[in-house]
């Protein structure tokens, strides 16, 4: 195994680690960012207004796109076993 097979694994896995997190995060990003501007606007400072419509946010972000996130998971598993022989030898 070379330095550059190791590299490209990484670069591979921060990919996928990337692809995987990014529905979530910017639904989280969406919504925390419409809430506080709302309490900015209103002056209302609450807590629970910002934490509850992200949970249920980042819970239908991962309903919609959970399918997708575990086929990438698995191919990308996949890959790296299919992957093995070539690197030991």
């Amino acid at each position: 195994m070379t330095d550059t097979t190791v590299i490209n694994i990484a670069l591979q896995t921060m990919v996928v680690a990337l692809k995987l997190s990014a529905p979530i995060l910017l639904t989280s990003l969406v919504i925390g960012f419409t809430i506080s501007l709302f309490q900015s606007m209103t002056q209302i400072q609450e807590f629970t207004l910002a934490f509850v419509p992200k949970l249920v946010g980042v819970g239908v972000a991962l309903l919609v796109s959970g399918g997708w996130m575990l086929q990438t998971l698995v191919d990308f598993t996949r890959d790296l076993f299919d992957m093995v022989p070539t690197l030991l030898g």
